[in-house]
C-alpha cells in the first residue's frame, strides 16, 4: 500500500464515512447501500464493517442514534474530530480546521455550516473521492484514529468496528507511529494557555469535544 492507492480503498472510506455520520432517517437505506458494498471488500477491511451493519441492524435507529450521542458527544476520549488528538482546544486547531476547509475548497468539496472538516466521516468523504489527497490526510492523523480505534473498542463501542476498517486501508504501524500513539495516549492533547478567539476567526474554531457531523 506504498503507492497508489488500490481501487476499492475508495470504496471502503464511503462506506465508512456513511457509517460514522449521525444516524438519521436515512441511515437505514444507507446501511443497505453498505452492506453490499462491503461484502465485495477484501476481509481485512469488509468483515468489520458487517459486524457494525449486523449490530446495526438489529438495533432500533432510536436507540442507535443515543448511542451514538453517548458515545461520540459524553466520551472525550472517544472524538471523532481528528485535529483534537493533535492540536487539542488550542489555536492551532483553529489554523489546522482552516487549512483542511481550504484543501477541501480547492477540490470542489463544499461543507454546509454545521460540518467541521476535520469529522472523521467527513474525512472519510473526501478521501472516497480524491484518494491520494485523502490518504495522506488520514495518515497526518494516524496517531489520533488509532487512540480513537483504541477507545471505542475499550467503550465497547460498535464504531470500533468501522474503525477496525479504517485501519485496515493503511498501511502497518511504524515504530515511530506506535511511539505517537502511546505518547498521545499517555499524556492526551495539546492544551491552550491563552484563549483562542483573538487568533483565529469565530466561523473556523471548533465546538466543544464530540459532537454529530
Amino acid at each position: 500500500m506504498s503507492g497508489s492507492v488500490t481501487p476499492w480503498i475508495p470504496v471502503a472510506w464511503q462506506v465508512q464515512s456513511l457509517l460514522l455520520a449521525y444516524p438519521e432517517d436515512g441511515f437505514p437505506e444507507h446501511t443497505r447501500l453498505a452492506r453490499r458494498a462491503a461484502g465485495a471488500l477484501p476481509e481485512a477491511a469488509g468483515a468489520p464493517l458487517l459486524r457494525f451493519l449486523d449490530h446495526a441492524g438489529a438495533t432500533p435507529l432510536t436507540s442507535l442514534a443515543a448511542d451514538y450521542v453517548a458515545v461520540f458527544d459524553h466520551r472525550k476520549r472517544c472524538c471523532p474530530f481528528l485535529t483534537y488528538y493533535a492540536h487539542g482546544d488550542t489555536r492551532k486547531r483553529g489554523v489546522a480546521l482552516l487549512r483542511l476547509k481550504q484543501t477541501y475548497a480547492r477540490a470542489g468539496l463544499r461543507l454546509t455550516d454545521d460540518e467541521l472538516p476535520d469529522h472523521l466521516a467527513v474525512v472519510l468523504e473526501f478521501a472516497a473521492q480524491h484518494p491520494e489527497a485523502g490518504r495522506t490526510l488520514l495518515l497526518d492523523h494516524r496517531a489520533g484514529l488509532e487512540l480513537l480505534r483504541l477507545a471505542l473498542r475499550d467503550a465497547e463501542a460498535p464504531w470500533s468496528h468501522v474503525l477496525d476498517s479504517v485501519s485496515a486501508t493503511l498501511p502497518p504501524l511504524r515504530g515511530n507511529e506506535r511511539e505517537a500513539v502511546a505518547r498521545l495516549a499517555a499524556e492526551g492533547p495539546p492544551e491552550e494557555e491563552v484563549g483562542l478567539a483573538p487568533f483565529t476567526p469565530p466561523q473556523f474554531m471548533p465546538d466543544p469535544v464530540g459532537g454529530r457531523r
